[in-house]
């Protein structure tokens, strides 16, 4: 069997594009033909790694980067269509001709000529770890060995929608935040280099019998730009020295651990971190993946390093034959209620329904906690701002109404 891209008009008389598997040409446009469609163009198709040139009758695709929503589309075309009791390799081929993203198409299809090749679609996507991680293959895999892969498929798509959808929202609750900051910061370093400076002259006209507003003024501004190169520089160090310390395991802990435990943000950190690990530990075990395999992949896409040592903790744990609440409860790092639900899913036999349950519950705080900090955020900036500003302009004011007064 050969594998044929084809141009055709549907019955509407809309130009299609496709693939179809035949033993030759004329088999292929028959076989379309007996569909209802009029073959326009039809060509041999050959699936080459890394090509990213399109053959004749593709349609060209729309972009070459892979976005978080991308790959959620992904899953859940993936999820319908195996759902729907296409074969996979059909799946493969209708995801690969509907992806907007050039290098996902591309993937796509290699993907689809390794399965044909033989090789199950969780092995196939893992040739690319940089698109699929590590957590969406083995949960995959575990869907193909119990025979669920679209519920399984689902799932995925399910968090990883939820995923895109939490990371939309914390990135518009920051913009008008660091707008406002990045506002306020280049206001204070238009008026340190630029007005102050301008009106210092002025200042030393008068004399050192200035006021104490003033006095302080001046001295900022002297230091920030006499020593404007030292200050660059030392931003710099301290950048470069904090990425080289956090790249350490024990960096990495210690900025985890701060992370959660800083005052306001530290809880919504925490929440939202417990509760993408309790819904990948959810995903995992509904597709079948065993539990020690589950609790390490967990604690890997938890995003944080405390949680990582943590769950690495109880896996020890429950291979020595503890519960799995009771390992998580001694492990330090998981909240109350996340282990009084994984005891009542033990209890039941329903773990990852308990698991998703504590995730819905975690989101729901995670978004309030985000509301709320964002309202405290933005009058914070604005009364940093305007109590700097109305420093400088009592600082510039005050010496001009003392000379004032002299000359009365």
């Amino acid at each position: 069997m050969t594998t044929f891209a084809y141009t055709a008009l549907d019955p509407a008389g809309k130009k299609r594009t496709g693939f179809v598997d035949a033993a030759n040409k004329d088999a292929a446009v028959a076989t379309i033909t007996a569909e209802g469609r009029f073959v326009l163009n039809i060509t041999e198709h050959a699936v080459q790694k890394g090509s990213e040139t399109h053959r004749k009758g593709e349609t060209p695709k729309k972009g070459g980067k892979v976005s978080k929503s991308d790959l959620a589309l992904f899953s859940r075309r993936l999820a319908d269509l195996a759902l729907a009791g296409l074969p996979l390799d059909r799946v493969l081929q209708i995801v690969a001709e509907q992806s907007e993203s050039q290098q996902l198409a591309d993937v796509s299809e290699q993907a689809l000529a390794e399965v044909r090749g033989g090789k199950p679609v969780s092995e196939a996507l893992a040739m690319h770890p940089k698109l699929f991680p590590q957590v969406f293959c083995q949960t995959l895999r575990a869907g193909e060995a119990s025979g669920q892969f679209g519920e399984v498929a689902g799932r995925l798509a399910d968090f990883q929608e939820s995923e895109v959808v939490r990371r939309s929202t914390i990135v518009s609750a920051l913009i008008y935040p660091v707008i406002l900051a990045t506002t306020a910061v280049g206001v204070v370093i238009f008026l340190l280099t630029f007005v102050i400076p301008k009106l210092s002259g002025i200042f030393k006209d008068l004399g050192n019998d200035l006021p104490a507003p003033t006095k302080m003024l001046l001295a900022m501004t002297g230091f920030v730009n006499g020593n404007y190169m030292l200050i660059i520089g030392g931003i710099v160090i301290l950048a470069v020295g904090y990425k080289a310390w956090s790249s350490t395991d024990a960096g990495l802990l210690a900025r985890d651990k701060m992370f959660l435990t800083m005052p306001v943000i530290g809880p919504v950190v925490n929440k939202a971190t417990v509760s993408r690990f309790a819904r990948v530990l959810g995903t995992l075990l509904y597709g079948g993946v065993p539990i020690l395999e589950a609790l390490e992949l967990s604690g890997l896409a938890a995003g944080n390093r405390l949680f990582r040592v943590s769950a690495e903790q109880v896996m020890n744990d429950v291979k020595e034959g503890r519960p799995i609440h009771e390992a998580m409860r001694d492990a330090g790092a998981f909240p109350p209620v996340l282990t009084h639900m994984v005891a009542i899913g033990e209890e039941t036999g329903d773990l990852p329904k308990m698991l998703g349950r504590v995730s819905d519950s975690l989101d729901f705080e995670v978004d309030n906690g985000l509301r709320r900090l964002t309202a405290m955020v933005e009058p914070i900036i604005v009364l940093c701002m305007g109590a700097f500003v109305g420093f400088v302009v009592l600082a510039t004011l005050l010496p001009i109404f003392a000379s004032t007064s002299l000359v009365k």
